[in-house]
C-alpha cells in the first residue's frame, strides 16, 4: 500500500512571487505546486500518495510567534493517525526555532515530521525548492524516522540541533554539535542508530506565552541596566545570556553580575549560552564562569540558541516553577543535547 503523506504549508519564500513590494505569498502556489509534482511522476518512479493543507494564514517566517507553534503542532496532531508522515513547508528565517518547538510540543512520535523550504521561490527556473520538497516527501514515506527533522539541501537533521547558518547559500542549515541524521546524494545514508526509537504520541495542547523568554547577548561594556530594561516587562519568567566562548561572562562588571543575581532570587530562570556557534558551555573551565555557578545560572549545554528557547517556553507552558525547570535545561528531552 502507498504511504500517504501530508504537506503542511505554513508560508515561506518555498510559495512566494515577486512584486512591487518584495517577495510574497502566491494564491495559486497549490496548483503551481502539484503541477510540479505531477511531472515527477512521468519518469516512472512515482511519489507517495499526498494531500496539501494549507495554514489559515500563510506568513513570512520572520513573523512566526511561539502561537504559530503551537497552531501547526496541533494541525499535525489533529490529522495524525490520517497520514503516514508529515512534511512542514516553512520560511527559512525561523524554521530552526518552529522545527526545535515541534519536538518539544509533540514529544514521543511514531512517524517523521520533516520541516523544509527553499531558498529561491518555486516559481523560479532555477530552484531549490522543488528538490528539497520531492526529496523531504520520499523520506517521509520511505524512511523510518520518528523524530522532527529538517531537510535542506543534501542533508537530514534533527530539528532541534539545527540553525540557520547562511542567508544566501542554498545549504543554509547546519548541525553545529550533533551529527546529520543523513546525506542525500546518488544514495540516501541514513544514521540510524543516531535516530529516537518509534514511541506512541500522547499530544497534548499547550498554551505559549510570548513574552515568557528573552535574549541578550553580552558585549564588551554592556551595563547592567540593559537587564533592567528587558526584566521591566514582568511577563518575561527565563532570559537567556549569551556570553563568550565556555560560557564566560564580564564578571569584573559588578553591576551586571549583581543584577543577574536579583534576577535568579526573584524567579527568574538565566539559561548561560555561549555565543560559540559549535562546542557549548563548560561552565567553570574559568574563574569568571564559575561566577554563575555561584549566582545560580544554568548552563545551557551544547544547546542552539533556537533549541533553548523554544525549551524554556515549553517547560514554562507545561507548568513547572523556576526551580523545576533548571535541572531539566541541560538534560536531553528530545535529543537537544548532549
Amino acid at each position: 500500500m502507498s504511504k500517504r503523506i501530508l504537506i503542511l504549508h505554513t508560508g515561506g519564500t518555498i510559495s512566494m512571487v515577486e512584486s512591487q513590494a518584495g517577495y510574497v505569498p502566491s494564491e495559486n502556489f497549490p496548483a503551481r505546486l502539484h503541477e510540479q509534482l505531477e511531472n515527477q511522476n512521468i519518469g516512472g518512479t512515482e511519489l507517495p500518495i499526498y494531500n496539501l493543507l494549507e495554514t489559515e494564514h500563510l506568513i513570512d517566517s520572520s513573523n512566526t510567534t511561539p502561537k504559530d507553534w503551537v497552531a501547526i503542532a496541533d494541525l499535525l496532531s489533529e490529522h495524525w493517525h490520517k497520514y503516514d508522515g508529515f512534511v512542514v513547508l516553512h520560511g527559512t528565517d525561523t524554521m530552526a526555532y518552529t522545527a526545535s518547538a515541534l519536538s518539544f510540543i509533540l514529544g514521543k512520535i511514531d512517524k517523521p515530521v520533516i520541516v523544509t523550504g527553499s531558498q529561491i521561490p518555486l516559481v523560479k527556473v532555477r530552484n531549490d525548492a522543488l528538490s528539497n520538497l520531492v526529496i523531504s516527501l520520499t523520506l517521509a514515506a520511505n524512511y523510518d524516522i520518528p523524530e522532527v527533522c529538517i531537510y535542506f539541501n543534501g542533508k537530514l537533521v534533527r530539528g532541534n540541533r539545527s540553525t540557520k547558518l547562511k542567508s544566501m547559500q542554498l545549504d543554509a542549515f547546519h548541525s553545529p554539535n550533533f551529527p546529520d541524521l543523513a546525506v542525500v546524494g546518488i544514495d540516501v545514508d541514513l544514521q540510524q542508530d543516531l535516530l529516537y526509537k518509534a514511541s506512541k504520541p500522547s499530544f497534548k495542547h499547550y498554551q505559549f506565552d510570548a513574552q515568557a523568554v528573552a535574549i541578550i547577548p553580552m558585549y564588551p561594556g554592556i551595563p547592567s541596566s540593559v537587564i533592567d530594561a528587558v526584566l521591566s516587562n514582568k511577563r518575561i519568567k527565563a532570559l537567556i545570556i549569551q556570553t563568550y566562548g565556555v560560557g564566560n561572562p564580564p564578571d569584573a562588571n559588578k553591576p551586571l553580575m549583581n543584577r543577574l543575581a536579583k534576577a535568579n532570587q526573584d524567579g527568574v530562570v538565566i539559561v548561560n549560552l555561549s555565543q560559540c556557534l559549535m562546542g557549548g558551555v563548560f561552565q567553570g573551565s574559568y574563574a569568571t564562569g564559575e561566577s554563575l555557578n555561584q549566582i545560580g545560572i544554568v548552563g545551557g549545554a551544547d544547546l542552539t540558541l533556537e533549541a533553548a528557547f523554544t525549551k524554556l517556553h515549553y517547560l514554562l507552558a507545561c507548568g513547572y516553577s523556576s526551580e523545576e525547570i533548571k535541572p531539566l535545561i541541560p538534560t536531553s528531552l528530545r535529543g537537544e543535547c548532549r
